[in-house]
């Protein structure tokens, strides 16, 4: 048995506490995205009822008819609205992943710096309340986000937003996925989600409806990560691995297909971006003699595109 260990963190340690709380909150979520790449977030002030609602709306959301659905896809690659079932793969991998999923991203108003950056958000008509739901749902994330990532600043040793000027009116995306029970005709090759690493910052994921959530431990075995109701999974992608010079690596992770019940499974993570023309550099104190610098500097909307064309949801 892996002997890796999640962190349980609560937020308002780092939010309301002093500043001894502060700092050790921050080297306590440092030191779980080190260890494990994961770690377990309470005390987030996101309103239950708020996540239950979208649970609801998504639902109802993947229940509608292929025709229905299909109104709202083949959108940027992907970036907002429907993407069909088996259409993303795992990088390196070419089976399709036994999944559906809708994106909601950045809503700016017209006019607004970097309007034309991002695609626009598209809604389902046939849920009424899916727009104000999901927004409202996007904006206590991106809140809790940024407090994340300014308690990595403090372990970093950096200006207290240096992330979170990265991610202010960022291209974080929520991803709201439906992952239906398993069937004969499927390849049987596929899994819900194959083994990869998200492409962002960080992640955060409201606990889903069902288990098969599983991480990569730094010992090479498969553990799976299983949160309370009202608890939110933190874990590291490629971006912060790379601006970090692997100080913290991305989190290798997947979502096995079901061993018991086989029902639905239904989650929402939010993928922590930044705005496309910010430049990803590494950390100045992340390079040593014993760790010289991996990456060159690129933006985030070039390693997004290099990743989404990988991933098989953007044409060569």
């Amino acid at each position: 048995m892996s002997k890796t260990i999640i962190r349980t963190l609560n937020l308002k340690d780092f939010t309301h506490g002093k500043a001894e709380e502060r700092r050790r909150f921050a080297e306590e979520f440092a030191a779980g995205l080190m260890d494990c790449g994961f770690i377990i977030l309470e005390g987030h002030g996101i309103d239950p009822s708020l996540i239950n609602q979208n649970y609801t709306n998504i639902e109802n959301l993947f229940g509608l008819d292929l025709e229905s659905k299909n109104k709202y896809g083949q959108i940027s690659g992907g970036q907002r609205g429907y993407t069909g079932f088996g259409k993303e793969h795992a990088k390196n991998r070419t089976v399709g992943d036994l999944k559906e999923f809708w994106h909601v991203g950045q809503e700016l108003p017209k006019g607004h710096a970097l309007y034309e950056d991002y695609p626009e958000n598209v809604w389902p008509e046939e849920i009424p309340n899916f727009r104000k739901d999901s927004l409202s749902f996007y904006r206590e994330l991106e809140r809790v986000a940024r407090n994340m990532l300014e308690a990595l600043t403090i372990h970093f040793d950096l200006r207290q937003n240096f992330f979170s000027d990265m991610i202010h009116e960022g291209n974080s995306v929520l991803r709201m996925i439906h992952y239906p029970p398993l069937e004969p005709h499927m390849d049987p090759e596929a899994v819900r989600a194959a083994e990869h690493e998200d492409i962002n910052l960080i992640t955060l994921l409201c606990s889903a409806t069902a288990s098969g959530l599983e991480l990569l431990t730094r010992d090479g075995e498969w553990l799976p990560v299983e949160a309370e109701e009202n608890q939110i999974i933190v874990d590291a992608g490629d971006m912060l691995s790379r601006i970090t010079n692997e100080v913290i690596p991305a989190t290798t992770h997947r979502v096995v297909n079901p061993k018991g019940e086989n029902t639905s499974r239904y989650s929402m993570p939010f993928f922590v971006h930044p705005y496309s023309s910010c430049v990803l550099d590494v950390i100045p104190s992340c390079v040593t003699e014993e760790n010289p610098q991996k990456y060159p500097a690129i933006t985030a909307g070039g390693f997004l595109h290099q990743r989404l064309v990988e991933i098989g949801l953007i044409k060569k």
